[in-house]
């Protein structure tokens, strides 16, 4: 894999992607084009696909549920993988060569409308390219989705809001934001590999979506 990361000091020749050792000039040198000796860091494009196993419902919510696309603004709306550090908590930045192959809110939507078919809690889930008429409507906005390279251990953090309504009348049943840290596994020198991030992405997704499934199985016992 090409590339590693590390939140501390890092000897040898400076690489791109190492948001260490000094922290602010090495994240603008991974910033910049031909950093390193004029070699370039070819780009990394990672899938997201939510570890997930939902539980299956008993009995599915009489009705037809509706995933609409969730929403996304500044960078987290982007492909580029988005990281905070404690330097700067209120500054969000952007690794050059590690993307996503599909932006997050948008692969986070398709992760949930299957888990949730999985799962059987309503008799019918489907998507806003769907021209079926829909009992309720569940949409939200990804409002933070990073990688905390410098926190101790590093983790990636996400925080979803999502509001379940019904497709009559646009009733608010539910509203809820789902927050949660996941940690990113680092080698015994203290160094983090991109794939080690992308996995823990993964495992981070599917714990939020495992979150919504569980409430959605309790709010069945409310809408049936």
């Amino acid at each position: 894999m090409a590339g590693t990361l590390t939140p501390t000091a890092m000897s040898g020749r400076p690489q791109r992607l190492r948001p260490a050792w000094p922290l602010a000039a090495l994240i603008a040198c991974a910033l910049l084009a031909g950093c390193g000796g004029g070699e370039r860091t070819r780009d990394l494009f990672f899938s997201l696909q939510a570890d997930v196993a939902p539980t299956p419902s008993a009995q599915p919510i009489p009705g037809t549920l509706r995933v609409t696309p969730i929403a996304a603004r500044g960078f987290v709306a982007g492909s580029r993988i988005v990281y905070r550090t404690a330097e700067a908590p209120l500054e969000a930045q952007r690794y050059a060569e590690l993307l996503w192959e599909e932006v997050p809110a948008r692969a986070i939507a398709n992760d949930l409308a299957t888990a949730l078919r999985a799962a059987g809690v309503f008799e019918h889930v489907i998507t806003a390219g769907d021209p079926a008429r829909a009992d309720y409507l569940l949409t939200g906005e990804l409002q933070r989705f990073e990688h905390r390279p410098t926190d101790n251990p590093p983790v990636v953090l996400a925080e979803l809001w999502l509001t379940l309504v019904r497709g009559r009348g646009r009733e608010v049943l539910v509203a809820r934001s789902y927050t949660d840290t996941v940690p990113v596994a680092v080698s015994t020198d203290g160094r983090m590999t991109p794939q080690a991030i992308a996995d823990a992405f993964n495992h981070l997704s599917g714990r939020i979506i495992g979150q919504v499934i569980a409430d959605a199985h309790g709010l069945g016992r409310k809408l049936r």
